[in-house]
């Protein structure tokens, strides 16, 4: 039975093969205790000229004036590209499945390249704004049951133009509403299907949201259940983004993070520790929330900066061949062998050292081990998990500097391009996107006019 390899193998040999060969091609600068490219994933992919177009006219846009028409390429074409995904990502691979809004095409077209993209063993995301599950209720639905769909991620912000409801908002606050009903479309399509289904939602920052990020961490947090993941873009000069929108710093867009999360005990005191890539392009901080009943939450450092015993762990755990362990979309007896793996890789580390290091992690929250089970059992204690990540995307001239060049090099998020993967900055800022939509034969107007002015 292919789980019972798990207990030899919780990390796939093929997976620990590509993983080695990212982290010997990284710049030993950035071989750090916390980084993750090389050690815990291989990367992330993205396809291109799945649906180029989109029924909205945002403000800062990834796509050219010449996306909405453009024919988009065919499912043969689709499934060649999650092939090299495949082979880049290995087995679990994050695959966003993106370029317009992708769920403009037919339902059973989408359908199938999510399909497709399961069977070959990536994960696949739906990246989108949203609304077409607003407006065809059961979209989301069929795409769980008849794809196997596991995960989305809904962008919502205010740069967005032509939503329903929401022609041109007036702050983030004016869009929790809009937030509310998309994480309601989230948990209904979970207990309507009985299926597993993680969702993110994406955020542009520009200088004019920038004070308005602490309270969509705050609501984020709060709503943690139905999304587990929000993603900051501050925006990049690419595409058809507007030329008056201004760029904020990493520094001045985590200040807002931290304001967002202050409530809930949390404090950064520096930053740095977790990376994927090159530490200029993607900031990450993974979060634990403790709730007790009738207690405000506690949002706890995974990794803490400057804390030599956690980076002692993470490199105990990398150096057991331990990275990569992914329990994402394990049947129940997958998730059994997998944990057990993890203990036959080295018993003495994990009933000893990790123990230890967990103990000392749970007495933190003021509470215990076995107070921490019996409580969750109980349920008058909540333990899950929350994430914020910010990509920092480049715009050309930054492509052209020595950092930029950096960057490219140490790049984890790739589109394939022929038989090339490349860096998603040059895709966007390098002129690729536009080379690969001019290589379409068949130049089409699907999308006649967004529904609404820039």
């Amino acid at each position: 039975m292919a789980a019972l390899t798990l207990l030899r193998y919780p990390v796939p040999e093929e997976k620990q093969r590509l993983m080695r060969a990212r982290w010997s091609s990284l710049d030993p600068r950035w071989r750090t205790p916390g980084q993750g490219f090389g050690r815990q994933a291989t990367g992330c992919g993205a396809t291109i000229g799945v649906h180029p177009g989109c029924d909205f006219a945002c403000t800062g846009c990834y796509l050219g004036d010449e996306a909405n028409h453009v024919s988009r390429i065919g499912l043969d074409e689709t499934y060649r590209q999650l092939d090299h995904l495949r082979a880049w990502l290995g087995p679990k691979g994050n695959a966003q499945i993106t370029d317009g809004e992708v769920t403009l095409l037919p339902p059973e077209e989408l359908v199938a390249i999510v399909r497709y993209a399961r069977r070959i063993g990536l994960i696949p995301m739906v990246m989108t704004h949203g609304d077409s599950f607003r407006r065809r209720p059961g979209l989301l639905e069929r795409l769980m049951r008849d794809a196997g769909l596991t995960e989305i991620s809904i962008h919502i912000d205010t740069t967005q133009r032509g939503r329903l409801g929401y022609r041109q908002p007036d702050g983030e606050r004016a869009l929790e509403p809009l937030r509310e009903e998309c994480a309601t479309l989230v948990r209904a399509a979970r207990r309507a299907t009985g299926l597993r289904l993680r969702a993110a939602t994406t955020v542009t920052v520009t200088s004019d949201n920038l004070d308005d990020v602490p309270g969509v961490v705050d609501w984020c947090f709060r709503n943690r259940d139905a999304f587990g993941m929000v993603s900051f873009q501050p925006v990049a000069h690419v595409g058809r983004t507007r030329d008056d929108l201004e760029p904020v710093t990493v520094k001045d867009l985590w200040d807002r993070i931290e304001s967002g999360l202050a409530a809930y005990g949390y404090s950064r005191n520096g930053r740095g520790t977790l990376s994927f890539g090159h530490p200029d392009c993607t900031k990450l901080e993974l979060l634990v929330a403790y709730e007790r009943a009738g207690k405000r939450p506690r949002a706890i450092t995974v990794v803490r900066d400057g804390a030599a015993q956690d980076s002692a762990m993470l490199r105990a755990f990398f150096a057991r061949g331990l990275g990569g362990i992914n329990f994402r979309d394990d049947s129940p007896l997958e998730r059994i062998c997998r944990a057990a793996g993890i203990l036959l890789a080295d018993p003495r580390w994990v009933f000893g050292p990790l123990r230890r290091w967990l103990v000392h992690r749970v007495s933190e929250l003021g509470t215990t081990v076995p107070r921490l089970a019996w409580g969750s059992l109980r349920r008058t204690v909540r333990v899950d998990s929350f994430a914020i990540v910010s990509h920092h995307f480049m715009n050309a001239a930054e492509l052209a500097t020595p950092i930029g060049r950096e960057r490219l090099a140490a790049c984890l998020f790739r589109v394939p391009i022929g038989d090339t993967l490349v860096p998603m900055c040059e895709v966007n800022a390098g002129g690729v996107r536009e080379a690969f939509y001019a290589a379409q034969r068949r130049p089409v107007t699907f999308i006649d006019s967004p529904t609404a002015s820039r």
